[in-house]
């Protein structure tokens, strides 16, 4: 059986892959940490690392035992952690966004719940930038924050919205006029596009590279806001596929909304990142989910 101190000057040489560094960031000396590294070579039965008197360097070996063991001691770090604040309570601050105008209504119902049931945590509520959403779940600044699927690398609670898809067109666009368009008119016109940030898989869902029929999609300018992208629309630049409660949520004179009969439903509902999971983050989904039990429907995949 390994000891924790052992795995865990183990797991920081292989990320430091410096002794110094790793003896500072644990408290020990490096002769310490040498010692240690070399018993567990040891226990294993082949070198771990490559060392020279520059350089320290994963073995193909040591590579896969870090990459093995850095989630089970993730898992056990996040049971321990579950197991105080259940001892504890719900204590705390909780930090939970919400990215448009659609989503805050139910995210606040779910703060309201949440607060009566935890009145001890303090939650602190902002709106979030399509620009900033990944990078502020990943560094914590925000801990929950309620979005349309998918969203990749980030965990997903249930859907708690669901939208058609309408496409937003200029006031003038020939396509105004229409009573409803197929995903297949995407070929004929520019498609405004989500800002560099927002993963792959969301933008293919929403702003796809190609039709059903398998036409390319012409791209058309990007914006760094929805805002902007709605202005863009205005502008003539290009079309959007967007869900049905925008025109309440985003108001614009100069943009027609004209249903899609063909795309896929549009689902928003909490996301967080996993490895950043608390009983804070917990309560929170089941609290947002409980104060919207009509809105609710099956898990999405994990923008």
């Amino acid at each position: 059986m390994w000891e924790r101190h052992e795995t865990a000057a183990f797991l920081v040489l292989a990320e430091e892959l410096h002794f110094g560094r790793t003896a500072e960031r644990l408290g020990l000396t490096t002769g310490r940490i040498s010692r240690t590294i070399k018993a567990v070579e040891r226990r294993v039965g082949a070198p771990l690392f490559e060392r020279t008197s520059r350089t320290v360097r994963l073995t193909p070996i040591g590579e896969q035992l870090a990459a093995d063991l850095r989630p089970i001691v993730r898992g056990l770090d996040a049971a321990l952690e579950r197991a105080v604040a259940a001892a504890r309570g719900v204590t705390g601050v909780l930090h939970v966004a919400f990215l448009g105008a659609t989503t805050a209504p139910v995210l606040l119902r779910g703060v309201e719940l949440f607060q009566r049931r935890h009145p001890d945590c303090e939650v602190r509520v902002h709106e979030e930038r399509l620009a900033t959403t990944r990078a502020h779940l990943s560094d914590g600044t925000v801990d929950v924050l309620l979005a349309a699927f998918p969203f990749d690398g980030m965990a997903t609670g249930p859907a708690l919205i669901r939208e058609r898809q309408v496409l937003a067109v200029a006031a003038g666009h020939r396509l105004a006029r229409e009573p409803a368009v197929s995903l297949e008119v995407l070929a004929d016109h520019p498609v405004i596009q989500y800002p560099q940030a927002t993963s792959r898989s969301f933008k293919e869902h929403r702003t796809p590279s190609r039709t059903p029929g398998g036409r390319p999609v012409p791209r058309g300018p990007q914006g760094e806001s929805f805002s902007e992208m709605l202005s863009l629309v205005a502008l003539g630049r290009g079309v959007l596929p967007v869900g049905e409660h925008t025109p309440g949520s985003f108001p614009h004179p100069g943009i027609a909304y004209v249903p899609i009969t063909d795309a896929p439903p549009i689902l928003r509902g909490p996301v967080w990142a996993e490895s950043r999971t608390t009983a804070r983050v917990r309560a929170f989904v089941r609290a947002a989910v409980d104060a919207a039990p009509h809105s609710s429907v099956p898990p999405a995949a994990g923008r």
